[in-house]
């Protein structure tokens, strides 16, 4: 019965992630938009950086790959990387950080679009969250581009 619940929950996600990539998006119908919607529901695992279950900075770190492109492996060295990007500026596929801990940057989500990001959190899994959301609001640290404009071309376009 628990694995059925949780097809059905993949399902609905896959579902909301299709309306939330397809409204305002540049990644819309798109290889990073094909990647993450495959693995919209995989379960958290500390330290899990394949399709068994993804740590926050092993899942950003995987869509990258998958696209081609590479990401140090840990949130706080992914945020060595790229440049800075102000909130209000922020394009789809910016990496998106967050001060979980207490202790500096301890979250990090790839920017969907429309105010949400995908993400691997230890009590959802991998889903798309709101920036808005008061939780990850307080959080939040700061975002960085990591991709070329000539990567962020080939991935956001099909």
């Amino acid at each position: 019965m628990k694995s059925f619940k949780k097809k059905i929950a993949a399902a609905a996600l896959g579902v909301v992630m299709a309306f939330t990539l397809g409204t305002g998006s540049a990644f819309a119908d798109s290889k990073m938009d094909t990647v993450i919607s495959k693995t919209i529901g995989i379960s958290y695992k500390t330290g899990g950086t394949t399709t068994a279950g993804f740590d926050c900075s092993g899942y950003t770190r995987y869509v990258f790959t998958k696209l081609g492109l590479s990401l140090p492996r840990t949130s706080q060295a992914q945020y060595k990387v790229g440049s800075s990007v102000s909130r209000s500026e922020l394009r789809s596929g910016d990496l998106v950080f967050f001060n979980t801990t207490g202790r500096g940057v301890s979250h990090v989500g790839i920017y969907v679009g429309n105010g949400k990001f995908a993400n691997s959190s230890s009590s959802h899994g991998v889903t798309i969250s709101s920036l808005s959301q008061s939780y990850w609001a307080s959080r939040y640290v700061g975002a960085k581009r990591v991709m070329s404009k000539t990567a962020y071309q080939s991935v956001a376009y099909d």
